[in-house]
């Protein structure tokens, strides 16, 4: 006579249960998917982008608690928003805003300004801004990119912003501790930005990465928030920066 044990059902709790993610720039791409992702994981998000109507609708579809539309690169702004928020939050993931592309000596004194440092003032003030209301062991993420790591003449100035971003990043970590700050840093990814940046190009673009990507298809913007929520949820990780490009560096 034999006998079974019964099977054991192991219930995942949610990774965010309870906490709260402001997703700036958060209206589609990669902050909407990681709001998507947030949610599933029981944290409540928060949701800014420039365009309010846009706005509303990414809230509506993914519930988010709140939204507010204005420029994330207007300090005042910026600053108001995170004084209005109420405390706590957990995590920020910095998502407005994207690369600058061009021949150096094609570029004007304030383009070189703006293409190097914008990304790195913005980071700056979420950080000063955000960090008072933060819970301890939640994590600011930016945004770079693995692309610009090989230099090119036609991709010129992007180099050197790629380049900024992870030590600024890794002393920004020291001095939040023990917030954390983390960067993810991604290659092409299916987003409506990338739409906007290749035009006419975009449908050449997916095929070729389909056909050289090690991982045989295109990244898409729920790739990278799976990385996000998993930064977010494991309270290990602070300085770092992780890549997520399919491993399109390695490739021609």
């Amino acid at each position: 006579m034999t006998s079974t044990s019964p099977a054991v059902s192991i219930e995942r709790k949610p990774e965010l249960l309870g906490q709260t993610v402001v997703l700036i720039g958060g209206s589609a791409g990669i902050g909407l998917e990681t709001a998507r992702r947030a949610r599933a994981e029981g944290a409540e998000v928060v949701l800014t982008g420039r365009r309010a109507e846009r706005l509303e609708d990414a809230a509506r579809a993914v519930g988010a608690r709140s939204t507010a539309a204005f420029d994330a690169t207007d300090s005042g702004a910026l600053e108001r928003f995170f004084d209005d928020l109420p405390a706590p939050i957990d995590h920020v993931l910095v998502t407005a805003g994207g690369p600058t592309y061009g021949p150096l000596l094609e570029m004007t004194a304030e383009e070189v300004r703006h293409a190097l440092s914008d990304h790195i003032v913005q980071g700056l003030e979420v950080a000063r801004y955000a960090s008072p209301k933060m819970r301890p062991g939640g994590t600011l993420i930016l945004m770079g990119g693995t692309g610009g790591r090989k230099i090119t003449a036609a991709g010129g100035i992007v180099s050197a912003a790629t380049a900024a971003t992870p030590p600024f990043a890794a002393a920004l970590a020291l001095e939040l501790a023990p917030v954390r700050v983390n960067v993810i840093a991604a290659g092409f990814v299916d987003t409506p930005l990338s739409a906007s940046i290749l035009g006419d190009q975009l449908d050449a673009r997916r095929s070729e990465l389909r056909r050289t990507l090690p991982i045989g298809r295109v990244v898409e913007p729920q790739d990278v928030a799976a990385l996000a929520v998993h930064i977010m949820s494991n309270t290990a990780l602070t300085g770092a920066t992780f890549d997520i490009d399919g491993g399109q560096q390695y490739v021609s």
